[in-house]
């Protein structure tokens, strides 16, 4: 199935029959998540793998009661740094330097310059920036999953500073950003299943400028 066939397929299920999806594909999905591009490859987010069943009861009363986050099968919270750090900006480039071999003063320059655009900026500026490149990361978690034809819900709809209280996020600098249940759709329950895709026309939402 190619890509184009795969976001076809997909759909934001509304409801899920609890049936456990094979780890390998959820490890996939967060491999993909990964492996996707982040401003000068700072990968300022994590992937929190929830399957625990009673923390998802817990959760389910921060999430507006939608059944998915207890009914899938795993549930991803991706969580973005809570703010840039000279510590954090070092340690990927340590991290960098170990896995290629590469001596630490051929990225120097770069490090102090992003530290000194980084780190002055104020806390709310650095979240907002890390958030970002956590979407990027969930949209390749989306885009994986439907390539494996694994269902699931990109959702929004939550109280994250809940979920941070829950999880322990604050203590380890992170803050939820969004979440993806993963599982398997029940079709007799599942009110939007035999809907049709609906997006903006192609012709409205391709600006061309020749």
């Amino acid at each position: 199935m190619s890509l184009l066939e795969a976001l076809n397929w997909r759909y934001a299920v509304k409801k899920m029959n609890g049936q456990p999806v094979d780890q390998n594909k959820v490890d996939q999905i967060i491999e993909a998540t990964r492996l996707a591009p982040t401003s000068s490859g700072l990968q300022p987010f994590r992937v929190i793998e929830v399957t625990n069943p009673e923390l998802k009861k817990t959760l389910l009363a921060h999430s507006f009661n939608q059944a998915q986050v207890v009914d899938c099968s795993h549930l991803l919270v991706f969580a973005a740094w809570d703010n840039y750090t000279e510590d954090r900006i070092n340690d990927v480039f340590t991290l960098t330097h170990q896995e290629r071999g590469t001596p630490p003063e051929s990225t120097a320059d770069y490090q102090k310059m992003l530290i000194s655009n980084y780190v002055p900026r104020p806390e709310s500026v650095n979240f907002e920036h890390a958030a970002r490149q956590a979407y990027i990361g969930f949209g390749m978690a989306v885009a994986q999953a439907a390539l494996l034809k694994v269902d699931a819900t990109p959702m929004e709809g939550f109280d994250n500073a809940k979920y941070d209280e829950v999880l322990g996020l604050n203590e380890i600098g992170l803050k939820s950003v969004t979440i993806l249940p993963i599982g398997t759709r029940d079709e007799s329950g599942d009110w939007l299943v035999n809907l049709k895709k609906v997006r903006t026309p192609l012709s409205e939402f391709l600006i061309e400028k020749k």
